[in-house]
């Protein structure tokens, strides 16, 4: 019995390390890969690592690119390409739609594979066999899309939380005298976490021989928030018109601040609605037991004693 239970530990720890690689890997492999993924921005050309071919990393990127092949040919150019817009709204810049789709099949075989085999050794009924598999199936199939949509939701969120103090910098650099292409470069050294690292793979493909305005679009492409979208247009105005755009971007994080504050406030008054539900589920219960428990208490006494 003990050897069964270690085997479904290991089984279900496989499954999980193929869910976390499925979104790029742990935090620390993310933070050395950073540098290589802006440099590698843009490229196709195949990047020959013979050292990690060997690793178990190397090998399940294989697999996956290979099983995701199969389901990649069946998906339109629509799908696939909402499907990658999501991965780089994530940040997952080297995970192709093949390979993700790899994983999602990889995690969904794993899962009903553990499932099986568990039922298999300890007698479980047909039943039993057929709606694990099912469930878990489904749960490895629809989990790491729903992980990688709330993954993207949150990163584009700290993105429109950040876009304020990276106007206040512009501004501060343009209004110094800095020209708008070195103070984009200046504040790209200074910004840290998701925006600075869209900034900095807009750098990236301007050294490439794209302009500025093609860089921030596709930036505004790859966020595509109503922020992002604000400071790109104001940008290209200011541009094309050429009105000054140090005050363009002060009028701009003045606009974003307001848009910001009436975001928390209207997140402030929906908690009164959604504290409703813990509400009706915790409390009322206990004040039910503790209001009606007594006279119930009698009642039923009394009724037993007159029976």
């Amino acid at each position: 019995m003990i050897l069964i239970l270690l085997t479904a530990l290991v089984l279900l720890a496989l499954a999980v390390t193929l869910a976390l690689r499925a979104f790029g890997g742990s935090r620390l492999q993310q933070e050395q890969e950073r540098v290589g993924r802006i440099a590698a921005y843009g490229y196709g050309a195949a990047r020959t690592r013979p050292a990690e071919e060997t690793s178990l990393r190397s090998l399940l990127d294989a697999l996956a690119n290979a099983i995701g092949g199969f389901v990649d040919r069946r998906l339109d150019n629509r799908r696939e390409r909402d499907l990658r817009r999501e991965l780089y709204a994530a940040g997952l810049y080297r995970t192709t739609p093949r390979r993700f789709l790899g994983y999602r099949l990889l995690i969904t075989v794993g899962l009903a594979g553990f499932w099986l085999w568990l039922m298999l050794v300890s007698g479980g009924t047909a039943a039993g066999i057929v709606l694990g598999v099912l469930c878990l199936g489904a749960i490895g199939w629809v989990g790491p899309t729903f992980f990688l949509k709330r993954r993207a939701a949150e990163r584009l969120q700290r993105v429109d939380h950040e876009i304020p103090e990276l106007v206040d910098l512009l501004v501060t650099a343009i209004e110094g005298g800095v020209g708008f292409g070195g103070a984009l470069q200046l504040v790209a050294r200074s910004l840290e976490g998701p925006l600075g690292d869209e900034l900095r793979i807009a750098l990236q493909e301007q050294n490439i021989g794209l302009t500025t305005n093609e860089a921030l679009r596709n930036m505004a492409a790859r966020i595509d928030t109503l922020s992002m979208q604000s400071f790109i247009q104001a940008v290209n105005q200011g541009e094309t018109l050429g009105v000054s755009i140090g005050k363009i971007m002060r009028d701009l994080a003045s606009e974003m601040r307001s848009r910001r504050r009436q975001a928390a406030e209207e997140r402030a008054h929906k908690a009164g609605t959604k504290i409703i539900f813990p509400v009706a589920l915790c409390i009322f219960p206990a004040i039910f037991v503790i209001a009606l428990g007594p006279p119930m208490l009698y009642i039923f006494h009394n009724f037993g004693g007159a029976l």
